[in-house]
């Protein structure tokens, strides 16, 4: 953890002690190794009594103080009268014929999110919300269509992948492989919450993801980017959809604060770790970006960047104006990028039946 992330966890930790004295508890599943340390020692406790509760959190069925067994009665108890260990409460479920499954959680301030599990025959792959809406208004998203609501707590990003790693336990499937933040919202712009929660992912005590199994996607928040790659080591996705900014303007709403040139240097000072590259994602729209001259750009523009490209085809709803282009016109996108030596794959859309592809999540508070 670098020292910048130390001094603002800190901080937030005795935000969160002094919270305790005006009658909140606090939220455990938000905090990191460090934050529950520096909590139970400034409760007059040792400093291994943290190290034990943080394990504790992360086990299977692990609900409740009580079910802390090497704590003592007294000490379970003080800790049940200050503290909490949250979970989300399930609104809706809903499997796609493709098998992915969509998550609704309502949230305790009666907000709404979105999770999709994407299950393969040797993996499973959670996309994970950030936000409560989305700021950024990309033109071809629905999440962007009801505007921003808040930032996700890291208790909230936490428990969104807590609660399916428990459920496919429980019915037998396996393990969670792979976690995306894709979902709703644009996850630098809620760095903070972003990077305590990958610090509790990424910790063997915690979930126990390994860096390379995990990717943060933006839309190009550049300043942003840099501090990410300062404060972690997971996969970065940039949200490209467009080799030009003519394009991307009309696309992207923040392509007029920080333009293709500033977000591709980014990406060429990014601390890559070795033998890993950038994902760039490009959504394919009919009429928009999908010609043979746009990936003759992007050929040209992605130039000395360690990347690599999925080609999204449109997920067409009756709220957006955009159509897919055809198989043979990305096939014919690919055919380009592949001939200069660039990986690129199609990504077939999953859970389109559910609302749950890419750029389908949208729910709305409830009253």
């Amino acid at each position: 953890m670098s020292e910048q992330h130390q001094h603002v966890t800190k901080q937030q930790t005795t935000s969160l002690i002094s919270s305790e004295e005006v009658g909140e508890k606090v939220d455990l599943k938000g905090l990191t190794l460090d934050d529950i340390v520096h909590f139970i020692k400034a409760l007059g406790e040792k400093s291994f009594r943290g190290q034990q509760i943080f394990s504790w959190l992360y086990r299977p069925g692990i609900s409740s103080f009580a079910q802390m067994s090497n704590l003592s009665q007294e000490f379970r108890s003080k800790l049940a009268e200050i503290a909490v260990i949250s979970q989300l409460t399930l609104q809706a479920r809903e499997e796609s014929k493709d098998g992915s499954v969509k998550y609704a959680f309502v949230l305790s301030d009666g907000a709404l999110i979105e999770s999709v599990l994407i299950p393969d025959p040797d993996r499973h792959t959670l996309c994970v919300s950030s936000q409560v809406g989305c700021a950024m208004g990309c033109r071809f998203c629905l999440t962007g269509t009801i505007g921003f609501k808040r930032n996700l707590s890291a208790a909230e990003m936490v428990n969104q992948i807590h609660f399916v790693m428990e459920e496919l336990y429980r019915q037998g499937k396996g393990r969670l492989n792979n976690l995306v933040f894709m979902g709703m919202g644009e996850p630098l712009a809620n760095l903070d919450n972003l990077t305590s929660a990958l610090d509790i992912l990424l910790d063997p005590r915690g979930l126990n993801f390994s860096d390379r199994k995990v990717t943060v996607s933006t839309c190009g928040l550049v300043p942003k980017m840099a501090e990410l790659g300062r404060r972690t080591s997971v996969n970065l996705a940039i949200s490209l959809h467009a080799a030009d900014d003519e394009t991307r303007n009309r696309l992207m709403p923040v392509n007029a604060t920080y333009p293709l040139a500033e977000l591709l240097e980014a990406c060429r000072q990014y601390p890559v770790p070795k033998r890993r590259r950038i994902m760039m994602e490009y959504v394919m729209i009919k009429d928009c970006n999908d010609s043979k001259a746009a990936a003759r750009k992007l050929v040209k523009i992605l130039h000395g960047i360690p990347c690599k490209i999925n080609l999204l085809p449109f997920n067409e709803c009756s709220a957006l104006p955009y159509q897919c282009p055809s198989r043979s016109t990305i096939e014919a996108f690919q055919e380009i990028l592949l001939q200069a030596d660039y990986t690129v794959m199609i990504r077939e859309s999953r859970g389109a039946d559910i609302s749950a592809a890419c750029g389908q999540l949208a729910s709305q508070s409830t009253p």
